[in-house]
């Protein structure tokens, strides 16, 4: 008998999870796992999360749309990284502060670490991510990431995507459908409990009484299944991540030839940051915040002073949030996906990460043989870990902050807010930089390159004086910066701009040369 699973909710978390098993458990096929979506259309996808980390592109190549479509159905475009601005300093005394958080790793051309020379000064007064990698260009210049003859999901450099969240939806809803999944839309009115503390099955408005082996919760922050029926209870993180809250905009282009940014944009104010998200034809631009330290009139006052003119007579979404997650995500035969398993804040884009983690594991982790109790238990671990890391990686760049303009700013800096493994770390880093070491590569989001560039962006100091003596490659690295230097200039002439290439493939889709990379 085949194994049935009941996917509860729609939107970016269940119709990832719903394409994703689709493929990878053979859906089509009569060994496959039979998957039903539930979604109603009384609730709307938030949708205002509008950026991805690099993994996104594996997720996709799995679940098999082509990146063209991607491009076209979703409103797509590349995200290399992140600017940060007026992170640092408050805006007064230095309104030029910026830094960037590239997804390139530093320069692969050699086996050379160039991170403790460049920290003896070996590059000068550059900036780390302009002087390991060409990406920091690349952005500045709102260039694309690749030429249109390469193949879907590869390029010389890192990229993931900004889109329309609304329209990526219903591209994985088709998909997934294509994939064999069944698709229901109704309301769940009732969940049931057996005996043990399990799902026994799930009422629906007009679909009435539904059964499944696995039932995955995907009903975002009302969380109906794994908190209102299981009652798994959700820890917080809000002592120390502020922002519960975030108001959000959908900004046309003045010029619908306009350069599009390669990057996220992320804009410090006085109680929280503006993201700024470039998409094909119309800007994403939202302020996350906290409550405690502002409303939502004063929020959408400073959203709409950054945006401009632009903003007149535009209407704003308001989202409740707050930050962190169940420890318990896998329960009995539930299991939290997305929303309803946590969320920690927009600023590095993990939510959609998160989902996909979960689609991954599930996966592997199938209790083909009703072997429930020990898949959940290897899940809820690895799961609690990573969000604990995503946690300290984004609380990294609030507490190295200098700002003291505003309560939020100087809050967000007493050592009471970080967790000790988080100031255990910055304890270590202060004489050896982040490495592979630092990293749990089978559940970190974030690698050390990650790290690297928050911390060295924000400026931490690293004392490495003391080894500085048993370096011995300084001309390498001297060669090694100023060859990043100069491939750096060549990629200003070497690939379109972001609005050209996105524009090509809409109009007539990617066009891979035969022989691959070019």
């Amino acid at each position: 008998m085949k194994k049935r699973v009941l996917i509860v909710g729609g939107g970016t978390a269940g119709w990832v999870m719903a394409a994703y098993m689709a493929r990878m458990l053979a859906t089509d096929t009569p060994g496959g796992v039979s998957i039903t979506l539930i979604e109603s259309d009384e609730i709307g996808i938030l949708g205002v999360g509008e950026g991805t980390f690099p993994i996104i592109r594996k997720t996709m190549k799995r679940i098999g749309i082509d990146e063209s479509d991607l491009i076209k159905h979703a409103d797509a475009t590349f995200k290399q990284g992140i600017r940060f601005n007026n992170w640092k300093y408050n805006p007064a005394d230095k309104p030029d502060d910026s830094y960037l958080h590239p997804f390139q790793v530093a320069s692969q051309h050699t086996d050379m670490d160039l991170l403790p020379y460049w920290l003896l000064g070996v590059a000068g007064d550059v900036p780390w991510a302009q002087a390991c990698t060409v990406q920091d260009t690349v952005i500045k210049k709102r260039l694309a990431p690749k030429l249109i003859t390469h193949p879907n999901y590869d390029a010389p450099l890192n990229y993931a995507y900004h889109f329309d969240a609304t329209k990526l939806a219903e591209l994985l809803k088709n998909k997934a459908m294509e994939g064999g999944v069944r698709r229901l839309v109704d309301t769940i009115e009732k969940v049931n409990l057996d005996s043990e503390g399990a799902i026994a099955s799930v009422v629906a408005r007009q679909n009435g009484e539904l059964t499944a082996d696995l039932y995955i919760d995907c009903t975002g922050f009302r969380a109906r299944l794994i908190g209102d029926a299981m009652g798994i209870p959700f820890t917080s993180y809000k002592k120390e991540l502020f922002c519960d809250r975030a108001v959000a905009l959908q900004v046309p282009y003045d010029n619908p030839q306009a350069d599009i940014p390669s990057c996220t944009y992320t804009t410090a104010q006085e109680a929280g940051w503006i993201w700024d998200i470039g998409l094909h034809r119309r800007r994403g631009v939202g302020y996350v915040y906290s409550s405690e330290h502002c409303d939502e009139a004063t929020a959408v006052k400073a959203l709409k002073k950054y945006i401009g003119p632009s903003a007149e007579g535009l209407q704003h979404r308001l989202l409740k949030f707050e930050p962190g997650y169940r420890k318990t995500q896998w329960h009995k035969n539930c299991i939290s996906v997305g929303l309803s398993a946590g969320f920690i804040e927009p600023l590095e884009a993990t939510g959609i990460s998160f989902a996909e983690v979960a689609a991954l594991m599930i996966c592997n982790l199938f209790p083909w043989s009703g072997d429930y109790k020990q898949s959940a238990e290897q899940y809820n671990k690895a799961m609690c870990t990573r969000f604990e890391h995503v946690k300290d990686f984004i609380k990294l760049h609030y507490y190295l902050s200098e700002r003291d303009d505003t309560s939020f700013w100087r809050e967000n800096r007493l050592p009471e807010t970080a967790s000790d493994y988080l100031k255990g770390k910055l304890s270590q880093w202060r004489h050896r930089p982040p490495s592979f070491l630092d990293i749990d590569a089978s559940h970190d989001i974030f690698d050390e390159n990650s790290w690297q560039y928050i911390l060295y962006g924000m400026g931490f100091k690293t004392d490495i004086s003391a080894r500085a003596g048993a370096l011995r490659f300084y001309d390498d690295a001297r060669h090694e910066f100023e060859s990043i230097r100069q491939q750096s200039l060549h990629a200003m002439s070497a690939v379109p701009s972001h609005r050209a290439l996105i524009s090509d493939v809409v109009e007539g889709g990617s066009r891979p040369s035969q022989g691959g990379r070019r």
